[in-house]
Order: structure tokens, then sequence, then C-alpha cells
């Protein structure tokens, strides 16, 4: 029997997800529009609802928060949760979850779809065939970077991290991460060495972010960070854009400093600065890290049955505030 609760969507999510809130729900409303609600927009809709489930894009503030008068759990179809005041919605009483584990394979593969990108110059290769510059076989043409016996340097050892540091193996690459426990997966399988970060940076040819944005990592990798990198090292983003100081990025891939970047992540997101847009040694992509049918097929049944087990009186496996539980 379908409970008498009311769930925003706030935009179209993959069927699946959707199936399982209309099927214990029975007012499930959708925003179908091709684009997110606007946060005048947001404050309006969260109004007399029960449940919200958002995206990663939609800034659910104090502001919004304050306006759920009826709203029991805040479901993010993300597994970062930057975009929600948690404390805010702590205060209220307010469960907030998010959807771990379903993407971490989706977002290692897309990591090394960027550092084979860039590396090899897969991007200026393929504009350089569509303008009809190629002539033939050229002994200097478009030369990139083997990966065998370089050193890979992962930032954030987590779920994403791990899985980006295990793919190294098949590609014959040391590792050496930064994180705050010790990782045994990667120290057994492929002989990772946890360090420092500076020892990192200093260290690694290629150097690829899996950390979640908190005050501790916003510009975690700035301009001093980026200098002790090594002369013609590569840095790969697919965590959040703000963990990197953009205009001291831009500066060492102008200069030389840096060999090139991947980034699926930008500081100042949806907007991308024209300076990275036009280097040639840059890859970029729309955040798409978990951009595949089974990953967001999956965060979406996730993030639906988080809903379906808070407003069931049952503790989400995902809550990120497991402390709104004693209130």
């Amino acid at each position: 029997m379908k409970k008498d609760f009311t769930i925003l969507v706030t935009r179209e999510i993959p069927k699946q997800g959707l199936d399982i809130l209309k099927k214990n729900f029975k007012n499930v409303i959708v925003n179908t529009r091709d684009r997110n609600l606007t946060h005048n927009e947001l404050v309006k809709m969260v109004r007399g609802v029960d449940a919200v489930l958002c995206l990663l894009s939609d800034r659910i503030d104090a502001e919004v928060i304050s306006n759920m008068d009826r709203c029991k759990v805040i479901s993010n179809y993300a597994v970062g949760f930057n975009n929600i005041d948690v404390d805010e919605a702590t205060k209220r009483g307010i469960i907030v979850t998010n959807t771990p584990g379903v993407l971490t394979d989706a977002t290692a593969d897309l990591t090394w779809a960027l550092i084979l990108a860039v590396t090899r110059r897969i991007v200026e290769a393929d504009k350089f065939v569509r303008r009809g510059r190629f002539k033939g076989w050229a002994p200097m043409l478009l030369l990139g970077t083997e990966l065998a016996g370089k050193t890979l340097g992962i930032i954030g050892a987590g779920r994403i991290g791990t899985a980006v540091g295990l793919r190294a193996k098949g590609f014959k690459m040391k590792v050496l991460y930064f994180n705050t426990h010790k990782n045994e997966i990667l120290e057994e399988e492929v002989g990772a060495k946890k360090v420092g970060l500076e020892t990192l940076l200093k260290n690694s040819d290629i150097v690829t972010i899996h950390v979640p944005l908190t005050p501790k990592t916003r510009h975690l990798i700035g301009e001093r960070e980026i200098n002790l990198m090594k002369k013609g090292a590569y840095l790969i983003n697919t965590s959040r854009g703000e963990v990197v100081y953009e205009k001291a990025l831009i500066k060492a891939l102008k200069k030389g400093k840096l060999a090139g970047a991947g980034l699926d992540v930008f500081e100042f997101e949806p907007s991308v600065p024209k300076e990275l847009i036009e280097l040639e040694n840059v890859v970029l992509t729309p955040h798409i890290g978990s951009a595949t049918v089974e990953a967001r097929t999956k965060m979406s049944i996730v993030a639906a049955e988080n809903i379906v087990k808070a407003l069931s009186g049952k503790i989400p496996a995902n809550i990120v505030n497991p402390e709104v539980l004693s209130k």
C-alpha cells in the first residue's frame, strides 16, 4: 500500500529510481524540465514535501532547508554532499543521505580515460585528423608520454582512489598515496606506499585527486603545491573543482611547469575559464565521472531506497549525519 507522503525529485533521474518512489508513495513530484531548478524555485517547491531527492548541482542551503516544513529526509543523488548545509539539516532533524560505492568503477574508469587522453594527446590528435592536417606518419608527430615505470600519486585513497590505484598495476606503474589511514589493499595489491603530501607531489609523474570537498581540502592544491610537483608532471581531478586553485594551475600549464591536466570538475562550475579552454594540453570533460548507464541507474535506486527507508522509520544505509537520530 502506498504511503501518503509527498516526494520532490529536483530533476528527472533514471526510471528505476522513480519507479521505486512511485511504487511506495502517493505523490511524487518530478521536475521534468531539462534544467536545474533555480534557488527560488527550490525554496518554494520544498514546502509541504516529506522528502527531497536532489542533485549535486542543487544548492540546498540554510534558506532552502528553513522552508522544509515537513521534510524528514534529503537524499542526495551523489557521493559528495558539499551542496547541502548538513549542519542546518541536522539542527532541524532532517536526515541527509548520499549514494557511495555505486559509482566507484565509473569514476575510476574516467580518471584513467583522462590520464591516457592527456599523456598520449588523444584530443589533440583527434582534432589534428579532423582538421585535415594528417599527411602521413612522422617521427616527431604528437609525441606523448608512456606510463610504464612512471609514478602515480593518489591524493585520497578512499573507494575511488583505491580503484584508480588498482588499475595502475596493469600499466606497470609505481603508486604513492596520501591518505588519513593506511590502505592495506593498495599496499598489498600494487605495492603502494603511504607518504606525506609534499613527498607525493615531488615524486609523482601523474597526480590524481580523490578527496571530498571540505573546508580543509578547498585549494588543497594551490600555487605552493603545484610548484612542488615535478616539471613535466600531469594533474588529474575527478573529485571537486574547488580542491584545486584554478589560477595557479593555469599559470603552471602556460609556463610549462606541468605537461598537462585532465579535469572533469572546475572551481566555479559550470563556468570554465577561457584560458583553460584555449590550452591544448588540457583535457576537459563536463563532470561525467559517474556518467555510465550502470552507475547512474544504481545511484537512482540507492537514492530512492534511502527515502523509502527513512520514511518507513528505518535507518538508511547511507546516512551522512547519524547524529540526527539522537534528536
